[in-house]
């Protein structure tokens, strides 16, 4: 059954950005630091310790995951923190999660 709000086939546009949303999913670094994200706003340093990644690393990271509008940035004095807002973002991650687990 398709749901009525998605079409049979989608186009070209729509198709390349549901993979590059996909595609941030591909990496284990990434999907760790989504995974502290979820729950809680954090900066480079203490991500790093909590993934246990490198700060240059997590860094590369962050700006992939900031280019893809799938995290936030702030800047509170000298630090800046990441988190996500967006709750389809959130609920997708969750649903992969779910799916493995599940498994």
């Amino acid at each position: 059954m398709t749901p009525k709000s998605i079409p049979v086939t989608l186009d070209e546009h729509t198709a390349a950005h549901v993979a590059e949303l996909f595609r941030a999913f591909s990496d284990t670094s990434r999907v760790r630091i989504l995974s502290v994200l979820v729950r809680d706003k954090m900066n480079v340093s203490a991500l790093a310790k909590v993934v246990g990644i490198s700060e240059s690393a997590i860094s590369h990271h962050m700006r992939g995951l900031r280019q893809m509008r799938l995290v936030n940035s702030r800047k509170e004095g000298k630090e800046v923190y990441y988190s996500i807002e967006d709750e389809h973002i959130i609920h997708l991650f969750q649903q992969g999660v779910k799916h493995v687990q599940d498994i």
